[in-house]
């Protein structure tokens, strides 16, 4: 796993504590359970992606910082150049990779995300929002609410993130790029 990837419960606990946040705190500001948020803190269970965005808005901070350790610096544009996102591992057979990490005050966050069927697929999830996906290699089946639609390279889908959600890979890995806006 990317180093970056087991310092984020460390700069979460760090932040939280120069702020005088109890953990207690933090876990009823956004809406988890306490054992639950105990365990992203100590890095026992990975956080997901929509949590992060909610204790990096929490602590006043950009999601970049958790990431990565930095500020974001671009304010005018930002290039990711082939291969050179930010990885996020947050879900079994979802390896995330952010595209615009660079770019200050951010409303919507841009991912390549790679999916491995070898691997269990992820339980839904549901966040606040809206997400926007499109598939750029391989077949990908996305449930939304309780509906399934099987998307091929070329092909998109817009839904409320509210709604629970899932992606899986369909006969071999895929990739799709995911824009997620959230209120």
């Amino acid at each position: 796993m990317d180093e970056n990837l087991t310092q984020i419960p460390g700069r979460i606990k760090e932040l939280r504590e120069v702020m005088e946040i109890s953990s207690l705190d933090m876990a009823k500001e956004i809406n988890v359970p306490f054992e639950i948020y105990e365990k992203y803190e100590s890095g026992e269970i990975d956080i997901p992606i929509s949590i992060l965005y909610k204790i990096a808005a929490r602590l006043g901070v950009d999601a970049t910082v958790l990431l990565t350790g930095d500020d974001p610096r671009m304010d005018t544009a930002s290039v990711c150049r082939a291969g050179k996102g930010v990885r996020i591992e947050r879900y079994p057979g979802y390896e995330f990779s952010s595209l615009a990490y660079n770019f200050k005050g951010r409303t919507i966050e841009p991912l390549l995300v790679y999916l491995d069927p070898s691997k269990k697929a992820a339980a839904p999830v549901k966040h606040s929002g809206q997400e926007f996906n499109y598939v750029t290699e391989g077949k990908v089946k996305i449930t939304v609410a309780k509906k399934e639609y099987i998307l091929e390279a070329g092909d998109s889908i817009y839904f409320d993130a509210a709604l629970p959600h899932a992606q899986s890979a369909v006969d071999g890995p895929a990739k799709f790029i995911t824009i997620i806006q959230e209120k």
